[in-house]
């Protein structure tokens, strides 16, 4: 039997007392429930033929005894007794053979098995027990090899996909092929870490997630619980830990099969998992954060609809229901780092990394919240976490409905973008919008035109065929301070007269006059093409 203590280890697969009823060989006996009608699921593990009146204490659970009832004739205490025995045993059911010993259902033992929920079934055709036994039991054996064999191949195929680096998902999408189901993995404060099946199903599964979760967890470990399925059985989950301690959970939900094997799924899943996390989890991030990311990455893409990842957003933690949402995208900090902020000034809220070393981070505030205030302070907090001098936090508007999430995190994400790499003199708010960007963002955004890449090239021309580096830092510092020279030359500590060589050098090799606001216009949009096409 599957104990608590040792999750991993399963029963072995049974019969319910229903289908057992159901063979053929057994209706020839034509059966009848006399007791116990709704106990009829209860697993079969064994079936035992006794007469004795103390067989209980032979039985260790699981057990339908099939009896004739010879030594109970004529004695309704023994007859109530060797029901109440069998209940305390934990059987299964108990068969009675109608015969010479009861020609019809004893009225004692119908009604203490009905009081102990005991299913009471009588034969009313005389019935060899020996072939029931034989059938139940090869059928057992049968189901057992089948588990068994089932349960390697999982082993084997997640031990190959673990070998080969593979990520968290591909791990649950095998295990979501072999249950047939919905898979959830989860921390042990409920938030799911990732999912795998079917994606209506799975959205059905995360919609109710918060009360499919509390159903869930009254059940003992490695114990099959109910909620949240349309009929309310299969939902089994294993724990996932190591070391004497518990970090997370694996739950197939709404498992059809057997319920012992789907047991010994989930526990080869969980084996699977812990070892996948022992060693790395197959990607540079936890399970948290490649949850996160994936999320981000859906919703930056607009590929799949905002309101079909309002579930998985909501089963990753984030508040949802009536809340004002703030989307950012930073440079200059980590994933762990961002949360810790998010913890410490205690803001709900998700973050994830993108490409090219920029994070999202997705704000979930109260409607009376002031967002502005908020944001700043989230932005004055990160700047103080150890790292590069230079943050940045761009920031959309803030959307009250989460259809309109994606385009505030594309938003965030070209302001981030648009300052990225930006001189040291650009005097930069604490939290960039889309309105400080100015034509900054406006040649972000056509950085890719040939036309523009073009320009860049003819103006900078002198400049660039024999590279300085030097000269086109002074350049980009001295236009984006407004052409302002002691500024300039106290950003590249330098004296003015040196300064002065150096912009006359600049101006010669490109042949204008940066006294000329046109001239310096020109040059100053062709350097920040130039910038924007080499980030």
């Amino acid at each position: 039997m599957a104990t608590v203590s040792d999750p991993w280890e399963a029963p072995a697969p049974a019969l319910s007392v229903r289908q057992v009823l159901a063979l053929e060989r057994v209706l020839a006996g034509e059966p009848e429930v006399v007791a116990g009608a709704h106990r009829l699921d209860r697993p079969v593990r064994w079936v035992h033929v006794a007469e004795a009146a103390d067989v209980g204490v032979m039985l260790s659970g699981g057990e339908m005894v099939l009896t004739t009832g010879v030594l109970l004739a004529g004695d309704e205490d023994k007859q109530a007794e060797y029901v109440r025995s069998l209940h305390r045993a934990e059987a299964s059911a108990v068969v009675l053979g109608l015969g010479r010993a009861f020609p019809s259902p004893p009225d004692a033992m119908r009604r203490v098995a009905e009081r102990c929920g005991l299913p009471l079934v009588v034969l009313h055709r005389p019935f060899p027990f020996a072939q029931l036994t034989e059938e139940v039991q090869s059928r057992l054996v049968r189901r057992k090899f089948a588990a068994v064999s089932l349960s390697e191949a999982v082993r084997t195929e997640l031990t190959a996909l673990i070998t080969a680096g593979a990520p968290l998902q591909r791990l649950l999408d095998e295990i979501a092929r072999h249950s047939g189901c919905p898979v959830v993995v989860t921390n042990l404060a409920h938030r799911v870490l990732g999912t795998a099946g079917e994606r209506p199903a799975v959205d059905d599964v995360l919609r109710d997630w918060e009360r499919i979760a509390r159903q869930a967890w009254g059940h003992r470990p490695g114990r099959s619980g109910t909620g949240g399925g349309s009929d309310g059985d299969g939902w089994i989950r294993a724990e996932l830990g190591g070391r004497g301690e518990r970090w997370g959970r694996i739950v197939l939900c709404g498992y059809r099969g057997d319920t012992a094997t789907g047991r010994l799924l989930a526990g080869r899943a969980a084996e699977a998992l812990v070892l996948h996390r022992m060693l790395g989890g197959g990607a540079g991030c936890s399970w948290e954060e490649q949850s996160a990311q994936s999320l981000f990455t859906d919703l930056v893409s607009g590929v799949v609809p905002a309101r079909q990842l309002l579930p998985r957003a909501r089963a990753a933690g984030l508040p949802v229901n009536r809340r004002t949402f703030v989307p950012l995208v930073v440079r200059g900090r980590t994933v762990p780092q961002l949360d810790r902020v998010l913890r410490l000034l205690g803001l709900p809220g998700l973050a994830a990394e993108l490409a090219d070393a920029a994070h999202a981070v997705l704000l979930s505030l109260a409607r009376d919240q002031d967002t502005a205030a908020l944001t700043a302070h989230f932005a004055a907090r990160l700047r103080a976490e150890p790292g590069p001098a230079q943050v940045v936090v761009a920031a959309a508007d803030a959307r009250t409905a989460f259809d309109d999430v994606p385009a505030g995190l594309r938003e965030a994400r070209h302001v981030a973008d648009a300052v990225a790499g930006s001189a040291p003199a650009l005097d930069l708010p604490p939290v960039v919008r889309l309105r400080d960007v100015h034509l900054r963002g406006l040649i972000r955004l056509l950085r890719d035109d040939p036309h523009v890449q073009s320009f860049a090239e003819r103006e900078l021309d002198g400049l660039l065929c024999e590279p300085d580096d030097d000269l086109l830092s002074v350049l980009r510092t001295y236009l984006a301070t407004g052409r302002n020279k002691s500024r300039t030359a106290q950003l590249h500590h330098v004296s003015r007269p040196a300064l002065y060589r150096r912009l006359e050098a600049i101006q010669a090799r490109l042949g204008v006059d940066l006294d000329d606001f046109e001239q310096a216009a020109s040059v100053h949009i062709a350097l920040l093409a130039h910038d924007a096409q080499h980030q």
